[in-house]
């Protein structure tokens, strides 16, 4: 066996198991998959043309999804994962168990940036896919590794029934 042919096969075997990875996923984690992937072509981004869109799975059961959308003073843009949460809340719905992320991005996985993992942070621990632009290559991390650490509401609850002393 000759070397050319050894790396060709290690190429389709690597690949194979990436088809295989999405393939033993439930078919509902699946769908996730699909509808952040539609998410994602409503993106309103024509200053980056980095387009995410974000499915967040509620315990009730339901959907709801989420997109990035820019703004041409760049601190207002809101992220995709923070639409789909804000979306939930102002649906009735609280509790994710589990988020999904899909972008444009090919080279690396795109996870939830900072803010958007301290947003999602406020409804607990959750599992999060980063998906990549294939809608099947695909990584998944618990919130609590992504964001570990986490400032919550306990920890200001905690602060406000200390004692205040006088400087």
């Amino acid at each position: 066996i000759n070397a050319e042919y050894m790396g060709n096969f290690l190429l389709v075997l690597i690949f194979s198991v990436r088809m295989d990875a999405f393939a033993t996923l439930p078919p509902s984690t699946q769908e996730l998959f699909r509808l952040a992937s539609h998410a994602r072509s409503t993106s309103y981004c024509k200053y980056s043309n980095f387009r995410v869109g974000a499915a967040l799975l509620m315990k009730s059961g339901r959907v709801i999804t989420g997109c990035n959308v820019e703004n041409s003073s760049f601190g207002l843009t809101i992220c995709a994962e923070r639409t789909a949460a804000v979306r939930a809340v102002a649906e009735g719905e609280r509790e994710p168990v589990c988020c999904v992320v899909c972008t444009d991005g090919d080279a690396n996985f795109v996870w939830p940036c900072g803010a958007c993992r301290q947003f999602l942070s406020e409804f607990g621990d959750m599992d999060v896919y980063a998906v990549k632009n294939d809608g099947r290559t695909f990584q998944h991390r618990r919130l609590s590794q992504l964001l570990p650490e986490t400032f919550t509401g306990d920890q200001l609850e905690r602060a406000a029934s200390q004692p205040k002393t006088e400087v």
